[in-house]
């Protein structure tokens, strides 16, 4: 079994195609972030995503996850955008799961609207097999659970939100998952399996401190200590542009994937799932190709 883990990819597409009753204050803050170089950093992310999935198809990827931030802005228009850049991933070979990340949720009108569902529900689906597991989701489709084969489980937590301030971007995994996440990580089937938890937010920096509390998980804490059950496997992550590893004492290990289409730091992480265990190499971009590291 092998697994493609990419994050943050945030198509934009202009201040063109952002309705005039969606200019709020959030929106304007972030467009004058793009204006002030933000988005130089990310371009020609369908042509990207394109070279991508022709890499995970090469390398007989069969389960994809994308850990949030499809999108700039969160308009109707780059949702469009971006699942039309994203159907080689969920309409291909490929066995999809996407999150949503804050940039994905970024105004209260945007959750409104449902565009992550509407754009992106498909790879918003629990599928258990033959796990009996306590009650999967308890938080809409919070916490979601596909299991992979004897090998496999990956479990996915929302923790983007929409932030009023222009200058907060900060998550937080509710209770109400959090409590579910902890009932199904004791079950003990999952002990024999590789179990990978995906949330957006990224519970510690490469050095191994927490983010800041405008920018980071709030409740980074008690997450690490639910996922501290994870006998074999890890968190999986984005939100920080950078891709790493990192594992402090008595935690599962955390593989930020960073963004796959930040020119110059692009990453992703690949891993290989077998007999109860796994490998992970990471991805790069070099010379205008995705290749992977050796093992």
């Amino acid at each position: 079994m092998r697994v493609l883990h990419f994050s943050d990819v945030h198509l934009a597409l202009g201040l063109g195609n952002i309705p005039l009753v969606e200019w709020t204050v959030k929106r304007m803050a972030g467009v004058a972030n793009l204006l002030r170089g933000r988005g130089r950093h990310f371009e020609d992310v369908p042509g990207r995503l394109e070279q991508l999935a022709a890499l995970a198809t090469v390398e007989g990827v069969d389960v994809v996850v994308f850990t949030g931030d499809m999108t700039a802005l969160g308009t109707e228009a780059e949702f469009a955008a971006a699942r039309a850049a994203f159907a080689p991933f969920m309409e291909g070979p490929f066995q999809f799961i996407g999150l949503p990340g804050n940039h994905d949720l970024y105004t209260a009108g945007t959750v409104k609207r449902r565009r992550f569902m509407r754009h992106f529900g498909e790879g918003v689906v629990s599928d258990p097999g033959d796990l009996e597991l306590p009650g999967v989701a308890s938080d809409g489709p919070w916490p979601l659970v596909r299991a992979f084969g004897p090998d496999l489980v990956v479990v996915a937590v929302n923790s983007a939100r929409p932030n009023r301030a222009p200058w907060v971007s900060s998550g937080r995994i509710p209770p109400r998952q959090l409590g579910t996440l902890h009932r199904i990580l004791a079950t003990p089937v999952l002990r024999e399996r590789v179990v990978l938890v995906a949330t957006h937010y990224a519970p510690r920096l490469p050095d191994g401190r927490p983010d800041s509390r405008h920018h980071g998980l709030e409740n980074a804490t008690d997450f690490l200590a639910e996922c501290s059950a994870i006998r074999t496997g890890g968190i999986l992550c984005g939100h920080i542009h950078h891709t790493y590893r990192v594992r402090m004492p008595g935690e599962a290990e955390i593989f930020c994937a960073g963004s796959a289409t930040f020119s110059g730091r692009e990453g992703f992480w690949l891993f290989d799932i077998q007999d109860g265990g796994f490998k992970v190499r990471k991805g790069l971009r070099r010379n205008g190709a995705y290749t992977v590291e050796s093992a």
